[in-house]
């Protein structure tokens, strides 16, 4: 069944030791309230909460040593 009001459904890959990526046009709405509005095609999501773009990624999960895991971020 399809019509004018169908919205496609949303897609959300989960990277593993990175962003959490969400396809086409979304809006992000962060704990205070505020409305981000990302209008590319895949938005990359911080899920470390280390980026300087917060709540987009800037790949500072990366680090010099590489995609270490620690017991706080659910590593072993």
């Amino acid at each position: 069944m399809s019509g004018p009001e169908e919205r496609p459904v949303p897609r959300l890959r989960l990277t593993g030791s990175g962003p959490v990526l969400v396809d086409g046009p979304v809006e992000i709405v962060l704990p205070d309230g505020r409305s981000v509005p990302a209008d590319r095609p895949v938005t990359a999501l911080c899920t470390c909460r280390r980026s300087r773009r917060y709540p987009f990624c800037d790949t500072s999960h990366r680090g010099r040593g590489g995609n270490r895991r620690t017991e706080e971020d659910g590593g072993p």
